[in-house]
């Protein structure tokens, strides 16, 4: 079952990398591009590293399409440092709107609390946050300096299929756990930012794609000066040390995904990856699917025996057969298979191959 000695890592992150960027990065690692020197060791002032995160940006607007007034920032803190770097750079009347469809996105709508006036316009709490509400016609306050959403669930496995109707305002997205999963319209947002550690590359990092004129010295006035978009972007994402290797890391993941054959050819992939599994939990008379199907996420699956019991069970024997961090998220229990960019389609059929036999089993 296991492939050189790996398991099929299905954690909801970090996350599985491709094992084709983790071989080159090994064969990198003393001696990057002919330097004499690991891009662990290098001063991010060099030539060397400057040419790496320039050349590294330049791929992920090729990959994203990103137009020209958007900028792209490396940020240390992960998505949660956002939750106040967010209304601090961009509540500007003391308003906002969140929808709460996880919780990531409750997290972040608590945060902005302590800035001005969050408001909870939908949620799908009533249920588990086993769907995503209604947006087409939301109650937009006036005032509200924009609108917030998690978009991919990564604990309940939800997914938006389509954005809300923000009725002219603001859209901020956390897409941590489904960046460069497909094609996505960065018009569409004002905002769009992830922690890389779920899809592109290991922990430790932000990436947000941020229009410009909302990188203003506008802020809160207690703003801390790290916590400033404007701070990071006159310096090009290095106003102070950044996680050069994970920028590093992410570059490769950047340059696997174009030789994939880009986003489009991502997605096809995930939801023949996706289909592979939720058909079986559509017909399964042992496992049960969350998530109203119409809703569900091409990334994170979660699935229930309704016997914690025989949950435990199956999650120990998937282990043991090399299918590791299968166990849910604790406010949910059951299982759940992450099946991320770089989840080969084997490591999906092998998956659902195990299932099949653990029902025969225990049915």
């Amino acid at each position: 079952m296991k492939k050189l000695g790996r398991v099929y890592n299905f954690s909801a992150g970090p996350a599985v990398l491709p094992e084709e960027v983790l071989r080159e990065a090994q064969e990198e690692m003393m001696d990057y591009r002919g330097c004499g020197q690991s891009v662990m060791e290098m001063s991010h002032r060099s030539k060397v590293f400057d040419d790496l995160i320039n050349e590294t940006e330049e791929d992920l607007r090729d990959l994203m399409q990103i137009p020209d007034n958007y900028r792209i920032l490396y940020m240390q803190g992960g998505a949660s440092l956002q939750f106040a770097m967010i209304p601090m750079n961009l509540m500007r009347h003391g308003v906002a709107d969140y929808i709460i469809t996880g919780q990531w996105a409750k997290k972040a709508w608590q945060e902005a609390q302590k800035y001005g006036t969050a408001n909870a316009i939908a949620s799908s709490a009533d249920k588990t946050f086993t769907y995503i509400p209604d947006c087409s016609d939301l109650p937009i306050d006036e005032n509200a300096d924009y609108v917030y959403i998690c978009e991919n669930n990564t604990i309940y496995g939800t997914k938006y299929k389509k954005l809300p109707n923000t009725k002219g305002k603001l859209l901020v997205s956390d897409v941590s756990s489904c960046f460069l999963s497909e094609p996505v319209n960065v018009s569409d947002y004002g905002i769009l930012y992830g922690g890389v550690q779920k899809n592109i590359g290991p922990a430790g990092m932000v990436i947000s794609v941020i229009r410009e004129d909302l990188i203003t010295d506008d802020v809160m006035p207690f703003t801390p000066t790290m916590m400033k978009f404007k701070t990071h972007a006159d310096a090009n994402s290095m106003y102070n040390t950044p996680n050069c290797y994970c920028i590093y890391m992410c570059g490769k993941v950047f340059k696997w995904i174009k030789k994939m054959g880009g986003l489009s050819a991502m997605k096809e992939r995930n939801e023949a990856k996706a289909k592979l599994l939720y058909d079986y939990l559509d017909e399964s008379r042992l496992f049960h699917g969350t998530v109203v199907k119409e809703d569900r996420s091409l990334m994170n699956v979660p699935f229930i025996t309704g016997d914690k019991d025989l949950d435990a069970k199956f999650v120990k024997a998937a282990e043991e057969a090399g299918f590791v961090n299968l166990k849910g998220h604790r406010t949910v229990g059951g299982m759940r298979a992450s099946i991320y960019n770089a989840m080969p389609v084997d490591g999906v059929q092998k998956l659902v191959e195990f299932m099949k036999d653990f029902e025969k089993e225990n049915a």
